[in-house]
């Protein structure tokens, strides 16, 4: 049988908006198995509570999705990792957390846990003392002649967050890059835990400050599902305008930080300052510069004013003004395009293997976009374009930016001349229930779970788009020199907090 076939024949449990497929042991065993040679479904997310396994598979032929789980009976479930390789990551979170072992994991390595935890798991059904005392990081071996190593962070020079990069290097040529994280764990899993989702939407917000509004919406999106509702229209198409100005002001800082890290002030400068200028737009539309807590279960917490949508459309303004030359500029200095094109390559026979989303993935020949499948009010009545590229390079994902940066101030335009009148927010039912919701951050798609138990957060889970870009950060470093993995780095600006939960 097909791995779609096996976890649709098994028991379903309610859950919106797909049904939870309970496999047996016997039956996920034989799932991962057959997932390696279906192809066709793409891991987007993978967790656990303190009985099951839950995994978020998208099938790509058929357009669906499937949410299945296994309880884990003896603290063993069978590893997803040898058939889709971006499972490991949420392997070891999954034994650090939970205490669940994957059995035949491609890494067993301790993951968010660096020893110093005074419980472990924390998340298990009886934690127990940790006694043990921490011991060193474990790094996968490399093997040449005259390799030698370059260790960095987790402390870095730059206002950024934490997380140690171990390089193995032949001269400047880079062998192998392996990233470590975990210095920013928050426990925000454990601190979901009785709140209802008004108040938990706090925690969501901050789990990665620069997607707040995608996290936020995502979160809302959950907790909308598992309650059987929706959040006015008025709400919905302020959240998407939320969306498109956060995307926005993200792609515009990276770029430059990009440019900045290619040596060229000039393009970097002027990008910083359209970012600066779109901020300023949020406050003065939303009341803070980032929008934080501006999306809620239910709706929104400030409507949008007339001075406010002015605000934006001043911005829009601003930048459409410059982006001829601002674009003219990037392809007409060859000494930048030089240094972006074929620099930090991602094939996309590699990309497939994990399923990125984002302009990580579209950069990388993977389509996959949340505004347009599942999709979601009000993207379902606006045609999302979408740019693609298999250069997998830092230039490649450069285009993809911009483009999105035009896209998005096109649909921001149709989003504020059509938005809808009404209420913006209502008051969620106290349910027991769980539901799945998602949003297209600028980095990609962002997946919460909840289970709620008498209106209360009993279990959640957070996906950053991150958990399945780090991993290929350090692919695409590989070949590169030394001093072009800042240059690599930013063009994925994979979220440190995003995975660190």
């Amino acid at each position: 049988m097909t791995a779609r076939a096996l976890i649709l024949d098994a028991p379903a449990m309610q859950a919106q908006p797909w049904p939870r497929h309970v496999l047996s042991p016997e039956t996920w065993t034989q799932m991962s198995r057959a997932l390696i040679t279906d192809t066709t479904l793409d891991l987007r997310a993978m967790w656990a509570d303190t009985t099951h396994v839950h995994a978020l598979l998208h099938d790509t032929e058929a357009a669906d999705f499937l949410f299945a789980s296994v309880p884990v009976e003896t603290g063993l479930y069978a590893a997803l990792s040898p058939a889709r390789p971006g499972a490991a990551w949420f392997e070891r979170m999954i034994r650090d957390l939970w205490g669940h072992h994957p059995a035949d994991a491609t890494d067993t390595r301790p993951w968010l846990d660096h020893g110093h935890w005074t419980a472990t798991p924390p998340m298990a059904a009886r934690p127990l003392p940790n006694l043990a005392a921490p011991e060193p990081a474990e790094f996968l071996t490399s093997v040449g002649d005259d390799l030698h190593h370059i260790a960095v962070g987790p402390v870095h020079a730059g206002i950024i967050e934490p997380g140690h990069f171990r390089f193995a290097c032949s001269g400047e040529t880079i062998v192998r890059l392996e990233v470590r994280l975990g210095y920013l764990h928050k426990g925000t899993l454990g601190l979901l835990r009785g709140k209802s989702p008004r108040v938990g939407a706090r925690f969501a917000a901050r789990l990665s400050g620069d997607s707040t509004v995608a996290h936020s919406t995502a979160f809302a999106h959950a907790a909308e599902a598992a309650c059987a509702t929706a959040a006015p229209p008025r709400a919905a198409s302020l959240r998407a305008v939320m969306g498109e100005l956060e995307r926005i002001a993200n792609h515009l800082g990276d770029i430059g930080a990009i440019a900045g890290d290619a040596v060229f002030p000039l393009l970097q400068s002027r990008f910083v300052w359209l970012r600066e200028a779109m901020l300023r737009g949020c406050a003065a539309a939303f009341g803070h510069r980032q929008m934080m807590d501006a999306v809620i279960p239910g709706g929104v917490a400030q409507d949008l004013t007339q001075d406010g949508s002015t605000s934006i459309h001043d911005v829009l303004n601003t930048i459409q003004a410059e982006w001829p030359r601002l674009l003219a500029l990037y392809d007409d200095t060859a000494s930048l395009v030089d240094r972006m094109q074929t620099t930090g390559i991602l094939d996309p026979t590699t990309a497939a293997r994990f399923a990125p989303g984002g302009f990580v993935g579209r950069a990388s020949g993977q389509a996959f976009d949340t505004r347009r499948n599942p999709g979601h009010a009000p993207y379902d009545r606006l045609d999302v374009a979408a740019a693609f590229s298999d250069a997998g390079d830092v230039d490649a994902r450069v285009r993809v930016r911009l483009f999105e940066i035009t896209e998005s101030i096109r649909l921001l335009r149709i989003l504020l001349d059509e938005l809808p009148t009404g209420p913006i927010a209502l008051t969620l039912p106290i349910v027991s229930a769980e539901g799945i919701g998602w949003a297209e951050g600028f980095r990609g798609d962002i997946w919460h779970w909840l289970r709620l138990e008498g209106g209360l957060v009993s279990h959640a889970f957070l996906c950053d788009p991150s958990w399945r870009q780090w991993p290929l950060l350090q692919a695409a470093i590989e070949g590169n020199i030394v001093a072009d993995f800042p240059l690599c780095n930013k063009s994925f600006n994979c979220s440190y907090s995003g995975v660190d939960l």
